[in-house]
């Protein structure tokens, strides 16, 4: 499973917090996904960040 991040985001930086394996912030101030399949250790901690983030702007790809 991978995830994506849409223009919704706020640059919270909540997710890249939560999961940093996962969700970094650009150069922009918006969180990016990294284009990888999520490891199975870090299912829980991204589905969390996805759960947790204000804008819903994470979304399974």
């Amino acid at each position: 499973m991978k995830y994506s991040v849409n223009e919704a985001c706020i640059g919270c930086g909540l997710c890249a917090d939560t999961c940093p394996e996962i969700f970094f912030m650009n150069d922009e101030g918006k969180a990016e996904a990294m284009d990888e399949d999520v490891r199975e250790d870090l299912l829980d901690s991204a589905a969390e960040a996805q759960d947790n983030c204000p804008a819903e702007a994470i979304a399974e790809a």
